[in-house]
């Protein structure tokens, strides 16, 4: 099993080395080398799986890495029922996405680099997932972090990409200098940061260390996986190539926060209050994003701020205990956003380019297995009854009631209609309305080759089959959160079936609701491209320019930095600083032209200075 674990990593690893330094040579053949290795990592994935599955767990050493006085590390890999799933949804969505970026990226200059990016990314997200201990964790955080830069800003020669990329870079250091003081406070709180010492003397820690340690780690939760208040980065990642959106903001880098938050759950729950913290900034964010959502006209704008959204569902549902519930809907997130920005990246493939949803309309009948497979990844998105963001939204909102939180409860309902809303605005605008485009973009609208509507076809399947074979709940828990068991335990229902009814009801109600609202606003008759995005209210205004919260940043911290930067460069460094220096060389040549006119260079002075001081010594001696 240990070959096999390290064979997850090392696939991919060796696909990225191969187009880096031989991406001129391979040139539009790196699929070749990105693909396979995917797929090999993912069969490696498999095998671990069916061996966790029959109660295996393992703990493997690759070698020592650091010795230093009391502290000692090592790559160690840690694989547990929670490890295997986070493998499997890593390396099959991204085996599905690396599949699909050959035919998206075909005629891009930079295909080579691209998809040695793609390979290194994967290699970064397994070490993540596979690491036994938090040093390791957060090296490959920050891989995870680099590597997205990379992408994001993969069409580096367009100013809007770079601006993102360095973004994105720039917000997440915030979240990860959080992220490593609360590693550094934890390793001195319990002498140790081996995931088997941190969770076993997680039980002795004092309620306060544990809350500082747990709002430190989740600060860096909060940078990568875009909650209040470092949500900005996400929604101007959407400049990066399509499939970069499906892998890094849907699938996978993402929801590593998710699961940090869960892998430490023995450090939360010595703290009430951090658990408190992690819900309530869920619950903000799955609501605040939600409404920003209704608006936009960007289709990778609106999945982007649903990403955010969801996001926010996941830890509201690990706030408040539900860790097996958060992680599954994490799993059905990424099968159906994934399929949903893929969806998203066919249309834009099939309209040349066009990502806005006011020149789109009317693809329904030119682009079958899009529309097909992108409407039941939104429909699971929205939540239909049967499809697998149905059951897991469900057990988070039913959580949040059984324990207690009912006006939590209420507030992630409301995110549900909303939710339910902008999918179906999405869908009726891109496919199901008339038309809207030109008569000459109409003409070249054409489907997506076989390679790319292949990965649609598995991840609409996957959002079909994934709640019912794994998301039905009963008294001893869903088939999923009893798989993760060992790692989270199993609690029993809290409710009678009536109350359990009443939330099903609840829910269908709200996601009926959505879409016979969208079906008024947007089906019912004929609307203009001209009235779609424009404002109308303030509200609206407000909602289009995500509540000014990038221009509130800009005012309070961007602004006055680079005005202190500025002051400190122009004013203290090249005056003060630079002053100081110049003024104490001058002082220096001053001094130097006064004193070398003693050397003039005249014998006769020379014997005037040498009688000079013989009398002064004489005047000396006599006056003592």
């Amino acid at each position: 099993m240990s070959t096999s674990v390290w064979l997850i990593p090392a696939l991919p690893l060796a696909g990225a080395v191969l187009n880096i330094f031989f991406g001129n040579v391979i040139g539009r053949r790196a699929h070749w080398i990105a693909v396979p290795a995917l797929a090999g990592s993912f069969v490696a994935s498999c095998a671990v799986f069916s061996r966790v599955a029959s109660g295996e767990t393992l703990t493997t050493t690759l070698f020592r890495w650091i010795v230093a006085g009391d502290f000692e590390t090592s790559v160690t890999a840690y694989v547990d029922p929670l490890t295997a799933v986070m493998l499997l949804v890593v390396t099959g969505v991204g085996a599905l996405i690396h599949l699909y970026s050959a035919g998206y990226m075909h005629d891009d200059p930079g295909y080579a680099r691209y998809f040695a990016y793609l390979n290194l990314f994967v290699f970064s997200m397994t070490m993540l997932v596979l690491a036994g201990n938090f040093l390791l964790l957060y090296v490959f955080w920050e891989g995870v972090g680099l590597c997205s830069y990379l992408l994001i800003g993969f069409w580096y020669t367009r100013p809007a990409a770079a601006q993102a990329g360095k973004k994105a870079f720039i917000v997440n250091r915030v979240g990860d200098f959080g992220f490593g003081l609360g590693i550094m406070w934890l390793w001195s709180a319990v002498g140790t940061l081996d995931y088997a010492g941190v969770f076993k003397a997680a039980a002795a820690l004092p309620p306060a260390t544990a809350t500082g340690i747990a709002l430190l780690l989740f600060m860096g939760a909060c940078g990568k996986s875009a909650q209040l208040p470092l949500h900005t980065w996400l929604p101007d990642a959407m400049e990066g190539p399509t499939p970069v959106s499906a892998l890094i903001h849907a699938a996978t880098m993402v929801t590593a926060g998710v699961y940090m938050v869960a892998r430490s759950h023995a450090i939360f729950e010595r703290s009430p209050v951090a658990l408190e913290v992690v819900a309530w900034v869920g619950v903000a964010t799955a609501l605040f994003a939600a409404t920003i959502g209704l608006v936009q006209t960007d289709i990778k704008r609106v999945l982007a701020y649903s990403t955010v959204s969801q996001l926010g569902y996941m830890f509201a549902a690990v706030g408040v205990g539900a860790y097996a519930a958060g992680i599954f809907h994490l799993v059905t997130h990424a099968f159906f956003k994934a399929l949903l920005f893929l969806g998203a990246g066919s249309v834009i493939h099939g309209l040349g380019g066009e990502q806005d949803l006011r020149k789109m309309g009317g693809l329904s009948s030119r682009m079958v297995t899009t529309t097909i497979t992108t409407t039941i990844g939104a429909l699971g998105l929205a939540g239909l009854p049967g499809l697998a963001g149905f059951f897991s939204k469900d057990e988070i909102l039913a959580a949040a009631f059984v324990s207690g939180h009912r006006l939590m409860w209420a507030l992630l309902l409301l995110g549900a209609f909303l939710t339910t809303f902008y999918t179906a605005r999405m869908l009726f605008l891109a496919f199901y309305s008339g038309p809207r485009m030109s008569k000459e973009a109409a003409h070249r609208v054409h489907e997506s080759p076989r390679v790319m509507t292949l990965p649609l076809t598995v991840l609409a399947l996957l959002t079909v089959i994934t709640g019912v074979l794994f998301g039905i709940p009963s008294d001893q828990g869903t088939r999923f959160a009893r798989f993760l068991a060992p790692v989270f335990p199993v609690h029993e229902s809290g409710h009678s079936g009536l109350v359990a009814l009443m939330l099903l009801v609840m829910t269908v109600a709200v996601f009926a609701a959505g879409i016979a609202l969208a079906w008024v606003r947007y089906m019912a008759s004929p609307v203009r491209a001209d009235e779609i995005g424009r404002p109308k209210t303030a509200l609206h205004r407000w909602l289009l320019d995500a509540y000014y919260v990038d221009a509130l940043y800009d005012r309070l911290i961007v602004r006055p930095l680079l005005a202190l930067s500025e002051f400190l460069a122009r004013v203290f460094d090249l005056r003060l600083i630079d002053g100081l220096v110049n003024a104490l060389g001058r002082a220096v040549v001053a001094g130097a032209t006064r004193l070398r006119r003693i050397q003039t260079g005249f014998t006769v002075n020379y014997a005037l200075t040498m009688l000079g001081g013989a009398v002064a010594i004489v005047v000396f001696l006599l006056s003592r």
